[in-house]
């Protein structure tokens, strides 16, 4: 970490665990930034390696002397719902469509994956919030809907 520097820009990107490479959308979204784009991704590669081909939300942190830092999260929770199911892609009408189901134990497994992201103080709140999500993507699910 850099200490107290405040940083002078943050950068959010989707990448994909132990494929950065300075080509786009890195190369486009670093470039103006001044950071040095193969460090920024062999650090990052380095720190993902044991979860390749997975993708991570990244927030990067530039500061003054163009040093950075960054932070992982854990992957989507559209990306977490369509590895549990071997899906492509969710419904594109997902109130008609249905492509899926999700047993209390499939979603369970994704909300305790998914926990350190989100705002909810429990279990069976996190497992509405991937419900939820699941209903929006056109799948079916064992959660009940919140009251």
């Amino acid at each position: 970490m850099a200490g107290k520097k405040k940083p002078t820009k943050i950068v959010k990107l989707q990448i994909t665990a132990w494929q950065a490479n300075p080509a786009p959308p890195i190369g486009t979204a670093l470039g103006p930034t001044g950071i040095q784009i193969a460090d920024f991704c062999k650090q990052f590669n380095d720190k993902t390696k044991d979860k390749m081909g997975t993708v991570l939300p990244t927030i990067i942190h530039i500061y003054e002397d163009r040093s950075f830092d960054f932070t992982t999260k854990e992957p989507p929770m559209t990306y977490l719902i369509k590895q549990e199911l071997g899906l492509k892609s969710g419904s594109k009408e997902s109130h008609k469509d249905k492509v899926g189901h999700l047993t209390t134990e499939q979603v369970e497994k994704i909300a305790s994956a998914k926990m350190p992201d989100l705002s909810a103080n429990d279990m069976e709140a996190a497992g509405r919030i991937v419900a939820g999500s699941a209903r929006s993507m056109g799948i079916t699910t064992d959660v009940p809907k919140a009251a």
